[in-house]
């Protein structure tokens, strides 16, 4: 968001962020050292911060996820929480949540307080692509009906997202539901060997003993509930489309290896991928394990 600011010439007097891992604070600090950080999004107080004009999130998206196990947003005892109100009163009964995309509900709550005294106060939400049923509730919670975006379009990463924004709006429909009106970005082409380094160093590639043992482990890691296994990406496609055959490891060259576990909530599903640069890259994890092939 910083950095969209920064390049539409927007002045900001004060920004605020909610981050809780260390690492991402660490970087934000570095390029914009003025954002005033607040913590753990749950104790966020409007009432003690300065007048806000816009508010911009992204709650985690791991509940959502088609990948993951789509349990949306619940309580540990699978009590489905689908108004704001609910939300707070199983906060307030001390109630545990099931993984982290309940946190939702707090940018609800972050929002609400805000239009009490700023009705007009713009809005940005970002989350995953999800089912049908979870869609409807954040859109019922937000009031406004969210855009679909493939970040594919102007970078070289698959990244399916819906955007839930009053920036630009439009009424749908005979009952003029309200949509946000986000045109789609024009599609630059960007395919993964456009940005990947040229020389990089050996301590980043895995041996083909590592690599043979993952794609021969595959249904292992399956059973395991630990990814999709060692993923095929066709060269000339942006979708991620299973490679059938017909290549071998010497023409692998990106491999994601994500260590996490499902109640670590930092998407398994992404793990033991293999990518070609001529193909559009799912997410790849911030870790040491993000590695590449010769």
């Amino acid at each position: 968001m910083q950095i969209a600011l920064r390049e539409l010439n927007i002045p900001v007097a004060n920004y605020f962020a909610s981050e809780v891992d260390k690492h991402a604070i660490a970087q934000t600090q570095l390029n914009f050292p003025n954002t005033v950080q607040l913590g753990d999004v749950r104790s966020v107080d409007v009432s003690k911060l300065p007048y806000i004009h816009v508010l911009a999130g992204g709650s985690t998206c791991q509940s959502f996820s088609f990948a993951g196990k789509r349990n949306g947003m619940t309580t540990k005892e699978n009590v489905e929480i689908y108004t704001l109100d609910h939300y707070l009163r199983l906060k307030n009964d001390s109630f545990e949540f099931e993984g982290q995309s309940y946190l939702f509900w707090e940018y609800m709550r972050i929002l609400k307080d805000i239009k009490a005294y700023n009705p007009g106060v713009l809005f940005l939400l970002e989350n995953v692509e999800m089912g049908a049923k979870w869609e409807r509730v954040l859109s019922e919670a937000i009031g406004i009906y969210g855009v679909h975006i493939n970040s594919s379009l102007v970078s070289a990463q698959n990244r399916k997202r819906i955007y839930w924004t009053n920036f630009r709006t439009k009424r749908v429909g005979l009952f003029g539901e309200l949509h946000s009106d986000i045109q789609q970005p024009h599609d630059r082409g960007i395919l993964l060997k456009d940005i990947l380094e040229d020389e990089v160093d050996e301590k980043y590639y895995l041996s083909d003993k590592v690599v043979n043992n993952l794609i021969q482990h595959k249904e292992r890691h399956k059973e395991k509930g630990n990814g999709f296994g060692a993923v095929f990406h066709d060269e000339n496609k942006k979708m991620q489309a299973l490679k059938v055959g017909g290549k071998g490891i010497d023409d692998l060259v990106c491999m994601q290896i994500n260590p996490s576990t499902e109640s670590g909530c930092k998407q398994p599903y992404q793990q033991n991928r293999v990518y070609n640069t001529d193909g559009i890259s799912p997410a790849l994890c911030a870790n040491k394990a993000d590695l590449l092939i010769k």
